[in-house]
């Protein structure tokens, strides 16, 4: 796996260490693309729940645009947080925490949320409503695109989603990325 040339230099060695760690999950350039350009319209603190080997992290940093803007990442997984403190090392602005998500819940309130659909108790709602700062952004990707209501995946209605799209705490859109892949952009109130 090497990184197209056409990406910052921060997501080309975000890649470099994911190939070396053995890693192959991790935030498709779409997505990354979509979370740079949110990130330079945020100031405050950005948070990620679920770094992997910190490419999602990666694509965040590299459109921060503010110095004072920090970014918070946890992973669950001590090896893989190990791997993404390494791309950050230098960096003063973003901190990579081998520990659950929930570390993250007193370090709020958030401007932007990168969540991975993945884990729905972690990615509720009700649970992420007071993380977010009014105006601030929540970002859930790998979704499959759907163009049914209510939303279906794999032949169920797609709860987590469908949340999402209705809490009046929020206003949100599915938009989709790539062919086979759509976000979910929610925007507190």
């Amino acid at each position: 796996m090497s990184a197209p040339p056409d990406l910052p230099p921060i997501v080309n060695r975000a890649f470099d260490v994911c190939r070396k760690a053995g890693y192959v999950s991790f935030c498709r350039n779409e997505t990354g693309r979509l979370l740079a350009t949110l990130a330079a319209t945020r100031e405050g603190t950005v948070a990620e729940f679920g770094t992997g080997c910190g490419v999602g992290t990666a694509w965040l940093r590299s459109g921060v645009r503010d110095d004072k803007t920090r970014i918070l990442t946890a992973e669950l997984n001590p090896t893989l947080a190990e791997a993404a403190q390494e791309i950050f090392a230098d960096d003063d602005q973003v901190d990579v925490l081998a520990a659950d998500w929930s570390t993250l819940l007193d370090k709020g309130p958030f401007s932007l949320l990168f969540l991975d659909s993945g884990e729905p108790s972690a990615v509720g709602v009700d649970s992420i409503v007071d993380l977010i700062e009014p105006g601030g952004i929540v970002v859930l990707d790998d979704f499959t695109p759907c163009e049914t209501w209510p939303p279906i995946f794999q032949g169920r209605v797609d709860t987590l989603r469908e949340s999402w799209l209705t809490d009046e705490r929020f206003t949100a859109v599915e938009v989709m990325i790539a062919p086979d892949a759509s976000a979910l952009i929610a925007t507190k109130r």
